[in-house]
């Protein structure tokens, strides 16, 4: 079960994406059908991995066909990742260090809950907090990074205009500490064995 704070978190970062999205204007480039942020894998927290089984239970409730057809491309992904998963395929767990694996592993895999059909996320309202982020220009340790298909000729001026303020860590540190502690494990993992546990 998902913590209680997750709804606030997710309203909080959801209204400071919009933020972030009115203020880029055009060179947000990010609408229905635009899938480059859905191919690659990417290491999701035990909280995302807890909402997007949430969402999949309730999908099974409000659309079984839809639901089955996640289920099976999490199961294809799941076998096409296992040989070389930078981690524990038992568990679906990410080992400390995976993450640096991933310039080179699976940057080709479409995530499981996208569509192929329409080109949309199946788990949208319950989508991880990096999907939920992509797109406008996000701070980092590296600096400010954007998606390569957005800001293209935009000024540093305009894409700094445009930063995403992420001044809910605490919160969501908070949050999935909780989820850490309800699901027992503190790794991370990634989409496809989410689903699938």
């Amino acid at each position: 079960m998902l913590p209680v704070a997750d709804t606030q978190l997710i309203q909080i970062v959801d209204a400071a994406t919009a933020d972030a999205a009115l203020r880029a204007g055009s060179w947000l480039l990010c609408r229905k059908g635009c899938t480059q942020c859905c191919v690659g894998v990417f290491a999701i927290t035990q909280l995302d991995a807890l909402r997007l089984r949430q969402g999949l239970a309730e999908l099974e409730i409000a659309d079984p066909a839809r639901a089955a057809a996640v289920v099976e491309r999490a199961q294809q992904s799941v076998s096409r990742l296992t040989p070389d998963f930078p981690g524990d395929p038992t568990t679906g767990l990410l080992d400390g260090s995976a993450e640096d694996s991933f310039d080179t592993f699976a940057n080709e895999e479409v995530c499981p809950a996208l569509d192929p059909s329409t080109g949309t996320c199946d788990l949208y309202a319950a989508r991880p907090m990096t999907c939920r982020i992509f797109g406008p220009p996000i701070r980092s340790q590296d600096g400010v990074g954007v998606c390569e298909l957005c800001f293209q000729g935009a000024s540093e001026q305009e894409i700094l205009a445009a930063e995403l303020n992420m001044d809910w860590s605490d919160l969501e540190d908070s949050v999935n500490a909780e989820a850490e502690r309800a699901s027992g494990q503190s790794e991370t993992t990634i989409v496809a064995f989410a689903l699938l546990r």
